[in-house]
Parts: C-alpha cells; sequence; structure tokens
C-alpha cells in the first residue's frame, strides 16, 4: 500500500505452477489463506518488485491457485501486460493477473475484486518481504474467489490481481483504462491491501463516506464481522494523511467514476520494512480477518444491483 507518512533461481514458469498446484485443494474458502501469505512473502520471492524474477515466481503460484480454486480467464489468457517508465527513464513491464467468475445472469453488473501482488523488492542486500503488504490481500481476493465458485454469483465477479502498486498504482490504472468489460458495467470495486496484522482486532473499511448508499451494507456486515469491523480512513476529518481515498488501487477505479470499497488495516511497525514477514502474521486475528472481507464481499455482490442504481451506473 501506498501509505503517506538472495537472487533466486527461477524455475520455468509452467514448471512452478505445476508444482505448487501440486498441494493438496482448500477444504473451505480461505482455508489455505495462511499458506498464501507463507508462500507469497518467502525470501525467494524476493520482495516480489515488478519486472523481477520474484514477481514471475509470484505469479506462478497464483496462477496455480486460479487453477485450483476453477478460475477461468477473460479471453484466452489471464496475464495482461503494461509498460510504464521510471523516475529514471527505464521502461517497466507489469503483468497484471485477470479472472472472472461468471454470474448465473448474463449481461448484467460486474463486481470487481483487486489485491496487489508486487511489494519493494531487495533494499540495501534485505528482502523486504511484505507479508501484509500484500501477501495478506492478495490471499483474501483468492478466499473471495473460492466462495464465489462454492456458491456462485448472481453477477459476475472479476478477480484482478493487479501489479506495481507501489510505484503509483500502475497495475490498477492500466485495468481501468483498459478493461476487460465495458467500464460502465462495473458497478463496484472491492480492494484488499493489508487484512493480516492489527494489535486492536480493527479491521477498517473506507467507502461509506464518498458513497453513501453502501453505508447500510456495510454497517451490516460490520455487525456479524470476526473481527472488529470499523467504518471510516475515508474522510479528511482526522487530517489528509489519514484519508485513504487515493492510497490504493480502488483510487484508480475512483478516478474513473467507478464506486469503491476499501478493506485494511492501519499502519503498524513493520508497514514498509523488512520485518514485514509471515512470522509476525498475528494468524488467529488474519484467519478471522480474511472470514470477514468474505462475508462482506458477498453482500455487497448480493446488492449490487442497488448500488449501481444509487451510484447512477
Amino acid at each position: 500500500m501506498i501509505r503517506l507518512s538472495r537472487a533466486i533461481a527461477l524455475p520455468n514458469l509452467v514448471l512452478a505452477a505445476a508444482v505448487f498446484a501440486a498441494a493438496p485443494a482448500f477444504a473451505g474458502p480461505g482455508d489455505k489463506a495462511l499458506d498464501d501469505v507463507r508462500i507469497l512473502s518467502a525470501d525467494d520471492m524476493q520482495g516480489r518488485l515488478v519486472d523481477t524474477p520474484g514477481s514471475e515466481k509470484a505469479r506462478a503460484y497464483i496462477l496455480s491457485r486460479f487453477a485450483e480454486i476453477g478460475l477461468a480467464p477473460l479471453g484466452d489468457k489471464f496475464e495482461q501486460t503494461f509498460t510504464f517508465q521510471k523516475r529514471d527513464g527505464a521502461t517497466v513491464q507489469g503483468t497484471n493477473l485477470v479472472a472472472r467468475i461468471k454470474g448465473a445472469e448474463d449481461g448484467g453488473k460486474v463486481l470487481v475484486i483487486s489485491a496487489h501482488y508486487d511489494h519493494l523488492g531487495v533494499r540495501d542486500g534485505q528482502i523486504y518481504n511484505g507479508a501484509d503488504d500484500n501477501a495478506s490481500g492478495v490471499a483474501g481476493l483468492l478466499a473471495v474467489a473460492e466462495a464465489f465458485k462454492a456458491k456462485p454469483p448472481k453477477h459476475d465477479v472479476i478477480l484482478a490481481v493487479v501489479d506495481a502498486e507501489e510505484g503509483g498504482l500502475r497495475g490498477a490504472r492500466a485495468f481501468a483504462a483498459n478493461p476487460p468489460v465495458p467500464l460502465s458495467t462495473i458497478a463496484l470495486n472491492v480492494n484488499f491491501d493489508m487484512l493480516a496484522k492489527n494489535s486492536k482486532n480493527e479491521l477498517y473499511v473506507a467507502g461509506a463516506a464518498p458513497f453513501p448508499y453502501l453505508k447500510p451494507i456495510l454497517v451490516k456486515a460490520a455487525s456479524t464481522a470476526k473481527v472488529t469491523l470499523k467504518l471510516g480512513h475515508d474522510t479528511d476529518e482526522a487530517g489528509k494523511e489519514n484519508n485513504w481515498t487515493t492510497q490504493s488501487d480502488h483510487y484508480a477505479f475512483g478516478e474513473k467514476g467507478v464506486p469503491w470499497v476499501y478493506f485494511g488495516v492501519e499502519d503498524h511497525p513493520e508497514y514498509h520494512k523488512p520485518t514485514d514477514d509471515f512470522a509476525t502474521v498475528p494468524q488467529d486475528f488474519f484467519k478471522r480477518s480474511v472470514a470477514t472481507v468474505v462475508q462482506a464481499a458477498q453482500a455487497l455482490e448480493r446488492d449490487l444491483d442497488d448500488v449501481a442504481k444509487a451510484s447512477g451506473r
């Protein structure tokens, strides 16, 4: 997430995906979330910096999970590449991974679930593994995908695992600029960025202030949440630095007029530090956080037609 304030031997991508896919299938939505974070934040992923071997290895694992869940691409492949220039003028290629779960009704509105998989890579010889930022969000997205496969949605659900968030929401902006479905059909973006670490049992959901019609859905979700789900961080009331409206991938959708909901924890001592490792993840909280975002995503999908009507989309 963007907030104010070991070399590896890369296996063949197909071989890596096959090896990862050999893992036992999940028993229920979210049951593999801890494994997802552990694997994506391991040292051999080298911090998942965009356009590096570590990033490619992370994609191989995510694609293996797509296959395990039974997800289908939009078009002939999951990978959607894009390029951008760094400040030094170098051209970088990023890769988004995009899947779709077909809804029971054709031609209706679409829900997009997003989470970025990139992180900061290796700096001064230290690996920034990004367990919370944002292996945890990817794990949450995969759990939501499992839930919608187990109980198919009414609407199409697009799963967008995006790249290059840390460098300026590049992957999300590439997706929003060239979406795989007409932009007008996307009724809502639900974004996950940092779901794993909070010592107060708190997870925040932003979006109710700019989109008041979402508030009843989110308040109801909070009433049955497995963690303390708090609405906020979507106004300047506590200072601009505490307004998360522009600080993760949901903003790329907001720039295009798409309403959004963002789930995340507040900053913690490991934020953007090499200590953001799997070992520092409070496992019980994280499992309950994942269960919370799964339930909330299902509730938002059920009410997607009302959301679209209220927003004029």
